[in-house]
């Protein structure tokens, strides 16, 4: 299959590229800066140059292509305000343009990567695919944790509307939380630092989200384009956890023994004012106000169960994808 596929060279898109090439594949990589991209050449990956701001010219460098894989977004939580707008439009102008081009073109097959984050938070329940947000019957409008999940809400919408009404021919992916060597997310940052012995204090202990190894995830999207049912949605998510249960995993294999204190909550939200000095010294980002609102008390908890069913989709479970991210990172006592 000629697949034309976005954000090739993020943390998931490095894994499915990889995935599909092995398949044998023939992918097409949409990459604005070049300097990123030469593990993707290394594959075999044809480049072409631009972003997610013209539609006529995605319409054009995407025909042709037997499916579109759109999994270009910015996942970036406790942003500043100026980092608004870049939000905006890479994740809801981004997907308009792209969906719609793909609508231009002709492409039979569109795999669009959502994420369960769309739910909000589950409040300790566990979404499936048919959840319905409690907010949406808030006469104040939806209460989001983050202005990520604002922007993937309405991706989703842009979709699941586009779907309906325009027959674009496309399954929804959802991801929940994902893990694996040389990440950089937030969850990513945490595991590091305590491993690194810098985590004094357990942070939002009681947050929750579901964890997946990345190249899981990678074959959840293959799965996708070549069994999922156009209007259909498939979450992928292993399991769901506790920001303490995902680090006493971490500290088992690792040799490490998680802190037993809770950093206060109190206390953070009393920093909100500094938080641009709080996020450097804890090596978090600097919208304090926005990174409490986005883990206190919130799960992002869902079932991956209808894609294990319906797709064939067998993650591995969180102790063998750990182990192996900590191996491929060093971190691995010779023992373990």
């Amino acid at each position: 299959m000629k697949i034309f596929m976005t954000g090739a060279t993020g943390f998931i898109g490095g894994a499915t590229a990889r995935l599909l090439t092995g398949q044998g594949h023939q992918l097409t990589c949409l990459v604005r800066d070049r300097s990123k991209a030469s593990g993707l050449e290394d594959l075999g990956c044809s480049l072409v140059d631009g972003d997610l701001s013209s539609r006529p010219r995605l319409a054009e460098q995407m025909a042709g292509h037997d499916a579109l894989l759109h999994n270009a977004a910015l996942y970036e939580v406790g942003i500043p305000k100026d980092r608004i707008p870049v939000l905006r439009k890479a994740n809801v102008e981004g997907t308009v343009n792209t969906l719609e081009a793909a609508l231009e073109a002709e492409i039979p097959k569109v795999l669009y990567v959502s994420t369960c984050a769309v739910f909000g938070s589950t409040h300790q329940n566990v979404a499936t695919e048919e959840y319905r947000r409690p907010d949406l019957d808030n006469p104040d409008g939806l209460n989001f944790t983050s202005v990520y999940e604002e922007t993937k809400y309405e991706a989703h919408q842009i979709a699941k509307n586009l779907i309906k009404t325009r027959n674009l021919p496309c399954v929804i992916v959802q991801p929940a939380g994902v893990y694996g060597p040389d990440d950089h997310s937030e969850l990513g940052a945490t595991m590091n630092q305590f491993l690194d012995g810098k985590l004094p204090m357990v942070p939002f202990p009681d947050f929750g989200t579901g964890l997946t190894y990345v190249d899981d995830i990678a074959a959840g999207f293959a799965l996708a384009l070549d069994k999922g049912e156009v209007g259909e949605s498939y979450i992928l998510n292993e399991g769901n956890y506790t920001m303490r249960q995902a680090l006493e995993a971490v500290g088992e294999l690792a040799g490490r023994k998680v802190p037993k204190r809770n950093m206060p909550t109190p206390l953070l939200k009393a920093l909100r004012p500094i938080g641009p000095l709080v996020g450097k010294i804890m090596d978090q980002p600097p919208n304090l106000a926005e990174l409490i609102s986005s883990a206190d008390g919130v799960t992002f908890w869902a079932d991956g169960a209808k894609a294990r069913t319906e797709l064939g989709w067998h993650p591995r479970d969180l102790k063998t994808g750990l182990r192996l991210t900590l191996e491929a990172e060093g971190r691995l006592p010779e023992a373990a």
